[in-house]
């Protein structure tokens, strides 16, 4: 399994954030040929109040790194990418790299 974490820093407005968000760029997200799983978490303060340091997290799965190289040089892959300057104007860094279960 191939992994693509993507961390958003805190937005300016976290509504209008979340709108375009969870209205457009995840339906377009989820349009990626090879994509087997996409979750995503909104962490929330921790345990003595402190913001976390992002705001959201988003996890994609593919069957290997080929097909997520596929997948994202595809025309869904293309307007994914280009779409976060419509909306994670705060921030954003993506990691990536194999996967296996721990537990």
């Amino acid at each position: 399994m191939f992994q693509v974490t993507v961390l958003y820093n805190h937005p300016e407005d976290p509504s209008k954030f979340d709108e375009h968000y969870d209205e457009v760029h995840a339906p377009l997200a989820a349009t990626i040929p090879g994509l087997q799983r996409y979750t995503v978490t909104r962490p929330g303060p921790g345990p003595d109040g402190t913001l976390p340091p992002y705001y959201l997290v988003a996890v994609m799965e593919y069957e290997s790194e080929a097909a997520y190289g596929a997948g994202m040089a595809g025309p869904e892959g293309r307007a994914t990418r280009a779409d976060l300057a419509n909306f994670a104007t705060a921030g954003v860094a993506v990691l990536a790299g194999p996967a296996g279960s721990v537990v």
